[in-house]
């Protein structure tokens, strides 16, 4: 792809998502109030940062593999499940990913 035609793309998708912004702030104020609309934006917040942990672990170009990013998660999710804090979740997680690219 040329240059010139990949930052035209990135600027139609900067103008497509300051648009979708500014949408945002054009909605009645009482479709926001609504509990409903709570719900949805909750639901859509876990739904992308479910697809964007899923994809960051297990994709690698157009394939799907299973590597020490996996390992990390699992230790990362077991570290959450005890109830660690955020920096340590990390640095498990982290170590785990490191340890299992040594071994593997």
């Amino acid at each position: 792809m040329r240059a010139e035609l990949l930052w035209a793309w990135i600027a139609l998708a900067s103008v497509v998502a300051y648009a979708t912004k500014l949408l945002g702030y054009s909605l009645p104020a009482r479709w926001l109030s609504n509990p409903r609309m709570g719900v949805i934006a909750g639901s859509l917040t876990v739904a992308l940062l479910a697809s964007l942990t899923v994809m960051n672990t297990l994709a690698s170009g157009t394939r799907i593999v299973f590597d020490a990013r996996l390992g990390a998660l699992a230790a990362a999710a077991l570290a959450l499940r005890l109830r660690l804090p955020f920096l340590a979740v990390v640095v498990i997680g982290a170590l785990a990913c490191a340890m299992l690219r040594c071994v593997f």
